[in-house]
Parts: structure tokens; sequence; C-alpha cells
């Protein structure tokens, strides 16, 4: 157990009991030590894709690269969907009062991330902060917080269908491609449409995190039917993307052409024009790579996400002696956001934007240090230093009546 954990068990009413979430040492405690696992691994994905040699090199490291791509970022954004279910109320969405200031700490949450997010893109790095994104998602799902598993996974599906499609009729009203450039800073069309992550085809995989999270995660049957739902959407995504390029005449070639065009490798050293380098295609409507934007994309992505998340819960649960040894990555998970602009930060200061082509000693030593970092950190505090903060941000919430 992390020493989170054993200070948490001593009496102290933690962020999750007050969430109606069971304390640690209670029965299924895995389910939050393994949230923060899946959190953790979504940090070093991240860091992957930002400061990572690229994926289209030969050999293992390429390889080894490749999952990352596109996979973490989307990760982030189910954990998203998590949060916004937590803080509302995970299986019952809180009514009332309770619900009422629920709905306010979403607001400032929100606010606060959609700050913080514009504030590390003026730094000038090559990579997009996802945060601005991500506290524009929290607005437009909130919404849907008193929905059920049931309505939020059709909703997220309904959206994933249609909202890839949009940047065809939105064209006239755009001026031609719709997603412009990587990490356009253009206020809300970037945000909605022409951004690293825009909310019209991001936003299902916060949806559908909300779906996970509503689900009675304690349960065996339910797990199963979640990792054969993730199996289901990779399938779907991967293998439909991979058949119709092959049976629509022209389209494989169309998608190639793009992605070269685009000289997508990794996120460290992307093109402007990489992020929805099909959006002007039809072909890519068919195309599951990341960053695609294209239906058969979230879906693999969403099912990849969806496996991950169940895999770190379950494994938590069943394995507890492993959370001694995974926890290192746990506790840069509960530190998260912490993390993220710790990486940020780290590559404005240290320019390793200026490599072509990024060493693996790089990522290396940015996983070594923020893991050691919030290792210690962890031992003799409750959350992250920006969580904390967070947390005192959001008391503001208890004033509401």
């Amino acid at each position: 157990m992390t020493g989170v954990a054993r200070r948490r068990s001593r009496g102290r009413r933690s962020p999750e009991h007050e969430r109606g979430e069971p304390t640690p040492g209670a029965p299924g405690v895995g389910r939050l030590v393994g949230l923060d696992l899946a959190r953790g691994l979504a940090v070093f994905g991240m860091y992957a894709v930002h400061v990572g040699p690229a994926p289209n090199q030969d050999g293992v490291i390429g390889f080894l690269m490749e999952p990352a791509q596109g996979r973490s970022s989307a990760l982030f954004a189910v954990l998203a969907g998590f949060a916004v279910a937590l803080i509302t109320g995970r299986r019952t969405p809180k009514t009332g009062l309770a619900g009422r200031q629920a709905v306010a700490k979403v607001i400032i949450r929100a606010v606060i991330l959609m700050a913080l997010g514009t504030a590390l893109t003026l730094t000038g790095t090559p990579v997009v902060p996802i945060l601005a994104f991500y506290g524009l998602f929290f607005l437009l799902v909130l919404p849907l917080y008193r929905l059920g598993a049931k309505p939020l996974a059709l909703i997220a599906a309904g959206w994933a269908l249609v909202g890839p499609q949009l940047p065809y009729a939105l064209k006239p009203v755009c001026g031609g491609r719709v997603f412009l450039s990587y990490g356009q800073a253009d206020g809300p069309v970037s945000l909605f449409f022409t951004g690293g992550y825009p909310a019209l085809t991001w936003v299902p995989f916060v949806i559908a995190g909300m779906a996970v999270a509503r689900c009675d995660l304690a349960a065996t049957a339910v797990r199963i039917r979640l990792a054969l739902t993730g199996v289901a959407l990779a399938v779907t995504g991967y293998g439909g993307s991979w058949l119709a390029l092959r049976l629509v005449p022209g389209a494989a070639e169309a998608v190639r052409k793009a992605e070269e065009g685009s000289g997508m490798s990794s996120m460290s050293s992307v093109s402007p024009d990489s992020i929805g380098i099909f959006g002007d295609t039809p072909a890519g409507m068919l195309a599951s790579a990341p960053h695609s934007e294209a239906t058969l994309s979230i879906a693999a992505a969403t099912g990849v996400a969806i496996l991950v998340i169940t895999a770190c819960l379950a494994a938590m649960d069943a394995f507890p002696r492993l959370r001694r040894p995974a926890g290192p990555v746990i506790a840069v998970g509960s530190m998260s956001l912490t993390a993220y602009v710790y990486h940020i930060v780290a590559i404005w200061l240290l320019n390793t934007e200026e490599a072509t082509v990024q060493p693996l000693y790089i990522l290396l030593g940015f996983i070594v240090s923020v893991t050691v970092l919030a290792t210690i950190w962890s031992r003799f505090f409750q959350r992250g230093p920006l969580e904390w903060l967070m947390g005192r941000a959001t008391g503001i919430a208890r004033r509401v009546q």
C-alpha cells in the first residue's frame, strides 16, 4: 500500500470518502488505486508522445513508441469523464444541494484548467497542452451528469458517429479545411474545431468515461462485459479501418499520401498540419490512425482506453501485492495534473524541441524524474501541489446554496 493510502487509513477523510467512494482498506479499494495506476500510465504515454523517439523509426524503440500515439491522450480524455462522474456522484448522481455544489466544483475546475492550459500554450512549446480542451470537455458534458451508463454510452456512440462527419458540412463556414493546425491559438474556434483536441471529435471519449464510471465496477461480470466492449470497439475501429481502406478504391493510397504530406511522427516533431491530417479527404473517414479525428479512430482508441482502465482496476483488486511495485506509477497518477504541467514546463525550459529526433534518454529522464518526485511527495502529502491548489479553489463550491 502506498504512503498516500496509509495516511488515509488513519481516519482522515479522503476526497474519495467525501464522494461516497470506499475508503482505502475497505473492499474494492483497487477501484481507486487502479484509476491512479491508469492515470500514471496515461502520463507516461503522453511523455512518450511529446519527448520520446519517433514511432516511425525502425527497430524496437519505434515499435514501443507507437502504442502511445493518440491512445494516451484518449485515455486521459476517458479518465476526464470518470473524474466528472466521481465529482457529481459516481454510481448515483447527486441531487439537491449536493448536486448544485458538485456542479459548481466541475465548473470551477473547468475554468482553472482552461486558464492553465492557455498559460501553458503561451510558453510556445511544440506541444499542444490538452488542459484547455479538458476544461471545455468538462463544461460540455456537465448537462449529462444525471444520466445512467446506458444513455451515456448511446450519446457517446451517436456523437462519435456524427461529430467527425461535421467538418465536411462546416467547410463553407470555416473556409476550407476545418482541422487547420496543430496548436493554432484562435480561441473558441480552436477549442471546438481546429485545435489539437477539438471538442467536436473528443467529447465522445469523455462521455464514454462517464458511462464506465456509472457501472458497478466491483462486479466481476461487469468488468468482463467492459473488457469485451473494449475489445469489440478496438477490433471494430482498427479492423474496420483496415478492411475499409482495402475495399474502397483509392482510399488506402489517399490516406498514405496524407500521412506522408503531414510528416507525422511523434508529437514533439509534428508538423503544423498533423492534427486532423485527413480532415479534407473523404478517405480520412475510414482511417483509424492517431488524431485522424475519424469515427473508427475514436472507436478504436476508446476501446483501448476501456481495456486499460478495466485491467488496472481488476489487477489492483485481484493482486493487492502488486500495489507496492506499482506504487511509483500510482503516485504519478495520483498527481497527474502536476505531472502533466511539470513536463510541459520542463520542455519549455530545456528546449527539447530543438532536437530533430528525440533520443531515448530524454524520455527516460522525464519518466524517472517525475516518478521519483511523485513518490517522495506522496510520502509526505496526501495530494500533489496542483491537486491541492485545485482542491482549495473548488472548496468555494461549498458556499453554493
